[in-house]
């Protein structure tokens, strides 16, 4: 069926392509595991604003009430961090409910001129690498002139809307960009052949992330293929409900990415990982793409879950520093990965790892929502960088540049800095056999 023959049997909120599925309502018991865990549940307490709320909202479009305002603005203030899911003890698969909610929505519901306006803007960016590339010379001239600070002490920012400023409190420092070769060879014996995700914003905005991510791999044995063709991976857009692009982003890193001989499809991004991990289900439904789909999602992995596999075989000299290391939800509670990153910077001679308290809890950042909910993220990001400058750690790890952005933007507003890293950016250092000193000036 398609999503056009699925408006016209529109019943109550949701049509009927694709409906957040009652057999996976009916899993819920409303038990309250998950409220403990919910960011909007913790800033606000209210029960439609918690996991079980939003299902019970699913339930009653199923029977037949209509997709009013206050529902969206419910399914919208959820990060779609799955917290919840990590805590369910009935399983509940909430993530696909609300991807399927998600999509119903943008279908279904009409939102406000302002509201469309800035989504418009935000999809016309960020899932697009040539466009973000183009914004990196001024970008880095703002920065360099200070045009930033002598708009916050004359004022000028607090009158732009609350999703732009955010926007420009996000941008992180631009650093020079080297591009990549298409193959980097295995050092000594080769142990695997992996394609890598460049991605938008980490290709864009984090290139050192990248580069180390190859050093690394190539470092313990893996012959690395990295396809210039490759564009975004549609997380952004699935997770905003934009399902029909979010495909067509996926099909193309599939043609980009499915290269035979490759053991593996390396991300080192937590949101890019778990969306496409979910191309089975993305695709499901695509005669040309569904079975290539479920083929392609075995192979992908977190960078961290390729090097605990393989194993280590590169020396790792000592890297004395405090480092606090924070679980990006969609690698915590998406793809199930927390042990892996920890395992990986326990290895390193000297780190002192120190945990975050409250680490389950998102930081606000959640693909675009902190430009969406600039306010909820706000508050996420406050309490967030509050529990990681309690570490006294010297460094910030962490495996999300949206992560990264947003606790950094979320420091700043407070007064605080704090160097910030990936996993692989440390492993890269000890390595190389470079100093912490050095690592730290360069995370700054």
């Amino acid at each position: 069926m398609s999503e056009e023959s699925g408006r016209s049997g529109a019943e109550g909120a949701f049509d009927v392509f694709n409906p957040p599925e009652r057999e996976l309502i009916d899993d819920c018991v409303h038990c309250g595991f998950c409220l403990p865990t919910c960011p909007t549940y913790e800033l606000w307490g209210e029960e439609m604003d918690s996991p079980r709320g939003r299902i019970h909202l699913m339930e009653a479009g199923l029977d037949g009430e209509p997709l009013s305002e206050s529902m969206v603005e419910h399914f919208d203030n959820c990060l779609g961090c799955m917290a919840c899911v990590t805590a369910c003890p009935s399983g509940v698969r909430y993530g696909t409910l609300l991807s399927r909610t998600r999509a119903q929505v943008e279908r279904n519901h009409r939102r406000e001129p302002g509201q469309r306006w800035w989504r418009a803007v935000i999809f016309a960016l960020f899932p697009h690498r040539r466009r973000l590339r183009a914004l990196r010379g001024p970008l880095a001239l703002y920065q360099r002139l200070g045009i930033g600070a002598l708009l916050r002490r004359t004022g000028l920012l607090n009158r732009l809307p609350a999703g732009m400023r955010t926007m420009e409190s996000l941008v992180p420092p631009v650093r020079r960009s080297v591009p990549l070769p298409e193959r980097v060879p295995a050092a000594g014996t080769r142990r695997a052949v992996v394609g890598m995700l460049t991605g938008c914003v980490q290709h864009v905005f984090f290139p050192e992330v990248n580069a180390a991510t190859a050093r690394v791999l190539a470092a313990e044995g893996c012959e690395v293929v990295i396809p210039r063709a490759q564009g975004c991976c549609g997380a952004l857009s699935e997770h905003s409900g934009r399902e029909r692009e979010a495909k067509r982003f996926a099909r193309a890193t599939l043609d980009a990415l499915d290269t035979a001989g490759v053991d593996y499809v390396v991300v080192n991004s937590a949101g890019c990982g778990s969306a496409m991990k979910d191309y089975s289900r993305l695709l499901a439904e695509d005669p040309m793409y569904a079975s290539r789909a479920a083929e392609f999602a075995e192979r992908v992995r977190d960078v961290s879950e390729v090097l605990v596999e393989l194993g280590p075989v590169a020396r790792r000299a000592p890297l004395p520093m405090r480092v606090a290391y924070h679980d990006a939800c969609h690698l915590s509670h998406g793809q199930g990965i927390r042990a892996q990153p920890r395992e990986l910077l326990r290895a390193i001679p000297g780190i002192e790892l120190r945990e975050i308290n409250r680490g389950e809890i998102c930081c606000g950042s959640a693909g675009v929502y902190n430009l969406l909910r600039p306010n909820a993220a706000a508050e996420l990001g406050e309490l967030k960088a509050d529990n990681v400058l309690d570490t006294g750690a010297d460094l910030l790890v962490t495996a999300n540049p949206g992560c990264s952005m947003q606790i950094r933007g979320a420091l700043r507003a407070r007064g605080a800095r704090m160097p910030m890293a990936h996993t692989v950016q440390l492993l890269d250092a000890a390595i190389r056999g470079r100093s912490s000193e050095s690592l730290l000036r360069e995370t700054g």
